[in-house]
């Protein structure tokens, strides 16, 4: 299983986690309505001290991380011992490394080059306005109108003319 889990389960948690991630819509307390990212906790957000900053939470990011990790582990321990025994190839080895590795560096770098804040847990209270999946090719802000949002929380009702 070793063999498995370095070869095959971390790359692939590295790049299920960079790819697919779920969006939050989100009303701080004593803060501007915003956007997190994460499954199933959201760990990262807009830093709300610059523009072009973000805020990450590392309890929530380990989280996410080992829940991405046991995924790939279970699936290819159920795989390898039920349906079919799986043989690696070096070259799907590489391959995968090298995807991972692309993945994993350039997040880093990002999360490295700028005015970010890192803080242990999320440190505020927020009502989820709205959820969404994400995939990492899909550049589109997702931030509704908030008067929408109370508006359908009031009544149940959206106002069709002011949705779109």
């Amino acid at each position: 299983m070793k063999q498995f889990t370095l070869k095959l389960v971390i790359p692939l948690t590295i790049i299920s986690f960079v790819l697919i991630t779920k969006w939050w819509y989100v009303q701080p307390e004593d803060a501007p309505d915003s956007m997190l990212k994460g499954f199933p906790f959201p760990y990262s957000g807009n830093g709300w001290w610059t523009s072009m900053s973000f805020q990450y939470f590392v309890l929530e990011f380990i989280a996410d991380l080992l829940v991405y990790f046991v995924f790939w582990f279970l699936l290819i321990a159920l795989i390898n011992r039920y349906l079919k025994p799986i043989k690696i190839h070096k070259a799907v080895t590489i391959i995968l490394w090298c995807i991972s590795s692309l993945m994993g560096g350039g997040a880093i770098f990002i999360a490295g080059i700028m005015e970010h804040d890192f803080k242990l847990i999320r440190d505020f209270k927020m009502e989820v306005l709205d959820t969404g999946h994400e995939f990492l090719w899909e550049f589109v802000d997702h931030r509704g109108d908030y008067e929408q949002y109370r508006l359908k929380e009031k009544t149940g009702k959206i106002n069709e003319s002011k949705a779109k």
